[in-house]
């Protein structure tokens, strides 16, 4: 992720600069290593925007309200990915039964993604269904079914360039965030 959004951040105007001396951090690293990276920037006094998955943002809740820092954590930073997940919640009332479908290239670590358990909470605990192969980058679909009838809504990001804009809206929105953990992409896009 670093490859695609290092570039697209400084052609929108933000600089790379270390820790001590930045505004905010964007971490999509692992899930090993993003609460101490998290820790870190807090300590810092910096806020954080936080893509990667695997790991319980709660942990870091209290020490961001704490300090009067946001963090914002997104399962997914595609804005057509955050309008699924809007649009299947809304199709769930209507259509009682669903199912998704999840796929990623094989370099991803968490199963079910982030992105799929986030859409399951919206609809009440649907069942994932997690595959990865080759080739893939992230792709999601949720089943509705209803009697004679299914409804699919599906979202591919076939680069990870699909996840630069809202990286960038992020970014913009941050200041405005309150102290603690916000989660989710659609925070912001109301």
């Amino acid at each position: 992720m670093g490859s695609v959004l290092a570039p697209a951040l400084e052609a929108a105007g933000h600089e790379l600069v270390e820790l001590d001396d930045a505004e905010a951090m964007v971490d999509f690293t692992a899930p090993e290593a993003v609460v101490e990276n998290v820790a870190a920037a807090l300590a810092g006094g910096v806020p954080c925007v936080v893509g990667t998955t695997g790991w319980d943002p709660k942990t870091v809740e209290g020490e961001a309200r704490d300090k009067g820092l946001a963090v914002l954590h997104a399962p997914n930073f595609a804005i057509g990915a955050v309008l699924m997940m809007r649009l299947a919640e809304q199709a769930a009332r209507y259509l009682p039964r669903a199912e998704i479908v999840e796929l990623h290239g094989e370099q991803k670590k968490d199963a079910p993604s982030g992105t799929a358990k986030a859409t399951a909470e919206r609809l009440g605990g649907a069942e994932i269904h997690s595959v990865r192969l080759p080739g893939l980058v992230a792709h999601q679909e949720v089943l509705l079914g209803g009697d004679g009838q299914l409804l699919t809504i599906r979202h591919d990001a076939f680069s990870r360039e699909a996840y630069v804009p809202g990286v960038l809206l992020a970014l913009e929105r941050l200041p405005t965030l309150p102290p603690g953990l916000t989660v989710g992409l659609e925070a912001l896009l109301d």
